[in-house]
């Protein structure tokens, strides 16, 4: 089977996931975290941080889906876990509002994984390439001009009110791209993303990124995660999509 042949039929548009897929949050968090923490004359380590930062992803946004609360941006939930967290550590006094501001924007600015650019690029060739992401419009527009991200267009989950994996993202995704949602193939490197995006009736890739939670590993693994098709960074996506 040659990569073409490989590609799920009638494509027209490729979304993707962004922090962890896309960019590697983990680090960017980190170095952010640790800077911020040595100028307050705090001690953290910046890791640990951005882990336990990031385990409060989800069910944040779960409490917002499950009615719990009402809608919030992505920015202001992870405000409402940082200050949790900065006095879980004992250090909240060390952080004034400005530093927790600066923190909360740690997540508009995290590199790109190093196939990032390349292999968007190439897709956009073939394809209508877009980020579909739970990070706020702001946030996204942000991350996606400082990180050079070729993405043909940014669609939030702030357009859907809603959070992945809801179906409202996916769907929301699809009915402004124009396409059916089987027409639209969702590529992230987490499970839990490409199950909501499959229930929703989109096509799935699944993209490898073994460093993403850090040295210690526990990323998803493509022999784990179902999808129409798996691949090993977005250049190896391009190539299996036919595109040059």
């Amino acid at each position: 089977m040659t990569a073409a042949e490989s590609a799920p039929a009638g494509v027209r548009a490729v979304a993707f996931d962004v922090f962890g897929t896309t960019v590697d949050w983990r680090t960017g968090v980190a170095e952010q975290v640790g800077a911020v923490a040595r100028r307050c004359g705090a001690e953290l380590d910046g890791g640990a941080f951005a882990d336990a930062w990031r385990e409060r992803y989800l069910p944040s946004m779960a409490r917002v889906n499950g009615g719990e609360r009402p809608w919030a941006y992505l920015d202001a939930l992870h405000r409402e876990s940082l200050d949790e967290l900065l006095e879980r550590h004992g250090v909240g006094a060390a952080f004034d509002e400005a530093a927790r501001r600066e923190l909360v924007r740690a997540w508009h600015r995290l590199p790109p994984w190093a196939d990032a650019a390349e292999g968007l690029a190439r897709l956009r060739g073939r394809y209508v390439v877009a980020a579909l992401s739970n990070g706020g419009f702001a946030l996204l527009t942000a991350l996606v001009k400082a990180a050079g991200l070729p993405f043909d267009c940014i669609l939030s989950a702030e357009l859907a009110r809603r959070y992945k994996p809801d179906p409202a993202p996916y769907l929301t995704a699809a009915r402004l791209l124009d396409v059916e949602p089987g027409e639209l193939l969702m590529v992230a490197c987490h499970g839990w993303d490409l199950a909501g995006a499959r229930a929703a009736g989109l096509r799935t890739a699944f993209v490898a990124r073994p460093r993403e939670k850090g040295p210690a590993g526990g990323a998803d693994r493509a022999a784990d995660v179902p999808a129409d098709l798996a691949a090993a960074d977005f250049t190896d996506l391009a190539d299996r999509l036919g595109c040059p």
